[in-house]
């Protein structure tokens, strides 16, 4: 993995069959009307030589981030199964020298790429995603993937925090909508916060 000679990082967030199949246990509506955005965005990434990076949700079979130990969440990407690994076109965009953050592997709280929180003691603890781009000369990161009002979103908010510049191009994400007008709400934060919409 090199270093980028444009200052900039493209960060795809989760694009994982339980959230982008709809046979998956957590799907997100949506999903596969981004999945042409977000590829459009790899290519333009690696011919102009930004760094691209990956997240996946990457849980334990038993954590209290699930509905079954008292979290709000089904159960869904659990390490090693089918759920969790990246949809097919995303995993053939992938290139072995990508950075890959895998989130929540201890039974944390997973949402952001840059951070993981202990549900239990609330304890906030750095992936190491934001010193691994900065190590190699980012200062721009686009964010897209899933799901827009979580992962993305506090992927974006924790990179902002870090100092980054942020973009989010808004067709190349969607939301959960646990609530009506969750992505709204999300992308409104994210602006509020520093980042560009695009």
């Amino acid at each position: 993995m090199g270093v980028s000679t444009t200052g900039r990082a493209l960060l795809i967030v989760d694009l994982q069959h339980d959230f982008g199949d709809p046979a998956g246990s957590l799907y997100v509506q949506g999903a596969a009307g981004v999945l042409d955005a977000v590829l459009a965005l790899i290519h333009r990434a690696r011919a102009a030589g930004d760094l691209v990076a990956w997240s996946q949700d990457w849980h334990p079979s038993e954590t209290p981030h699930f509905v079954t130990q008292g979290g709000v969440w089904p159960v869904h990407c659990v390490a090693g199964t089918p759920g969790a690994e990246l949809l097919p076109a995303a995993e053939g965009a992938r290139h072995p020298d990508d950075i890959l953050i895998r989130k929540g592997v201890a039974g944390e709280d997973g949402y952001s790429a840059f951070s993981v929180r202990d549900p239990r003691t609330g304890e906030v603890r750095a992936t190491g995603l934001a010193e691994t781009l900065k190590a190699r000369g980012v200062n721009t990161v686009t964010i897209c993937g899933l799901a827009t009002d979580w992962c993305v979103k506090a992927s974006a908010l924790d990179a902002l925090a870090a100092g980054f510049s942020v973009e989010l191009p808004t067709s190349a994400s969607a939301g959960v909508e646990l609530q009506p007008g969750d992505t709204a709400a999300a992308r409104a934060e994210i602006a509020a916060a520093g980042g560009v919409l695009c």
